[in-house]
């Protein structure tokens, strides 16, 4: 086996791309500290922009490190899903960005993960990866909603912001939706292959 191939392991969790993982998942407290106690909607614009920016370098660090492992595919997109549920009921709370948009991305967000939950816990699920227009989806609605933020704010030039949030949001939001029910025959798929493995 090639030394430099990423290897398999589900036994160690503290990794570096588990790390980071987390760190990004701490930062979900910091977020709400900077969008309610200092009231302070552009820093934390920025701030889930860059955590929105840096979702694939756990992913790289475990490949690069040979560091994959079961417990960091599951815990990866566990965290990215909390992260940007959390932090889209808080935008609604506050309510810098339009709350309808937030709502739907919302709805999109919780229904898939509970529906993914349940089918792993007490299906079998097999796992299956997120598909290239998923990925699309996800990396337009996770610029698009800080912009929303940024153009309800005071910060320099607001209105581009507002804009360039509209111009990824909405064919973000209409490709979220279509992936959603794109997974459902892989979902169907997944779960009769986890009931035909073996125990």
């Amino acid at each position: 086996m090639d030394a430099a191939a990423p290897q398999l392991s589900s036994h160690k969790y503290l990794t570096l791309p588990n790390l980071f993982t987390l760190l990004r998942l701490c930062c979900i407290p910091l977020f709400l500290w900077m969008l309610f106690a200092r009231d302070n909607q552009a820093g934390a614009a920025f701030l889930l922009g860059a955590l929105g920016a840096t979702d694939w370098v756990d992913g790289w660090l475990a490949r690069r490190y040979n560091q994959v492992s079961e417990f960091g595919k599951k815990f990866d997109p566990t965290v990215d899903r909390l992260l940007f549920i959390i932090a889209i009921s808080a935008i609604i709370i506050d309510g810098c960005a339009p709350v309808w948009f937030c709502w739907l991305v919302l709805i999109r967000e919780v229904v898939m993960g509970v529906t993914v939950a349940v089918a792993t816990l007490f299906f079998g699920m097999e796992r299956f990866d997120v598909t290239f227009l998923g990925k699309t989806a996800t990396f337009l609605l996770m610029f698009a909603i800080p912009g929303f933020m940024l153009g309800s704010s005071d910060f320099w030039a607001n209105d581009l912001f507002q804009l360039a949030a509209w111009a990824l949001g909405i064919p973000g939001l209409v490709l979220s939706y279509y992936t959603a029910f794109a997974y459902v025959p892989t979902i169907r798929r997944s779960v009769a292959a986890g009931r035909r493995a073996p125990a």
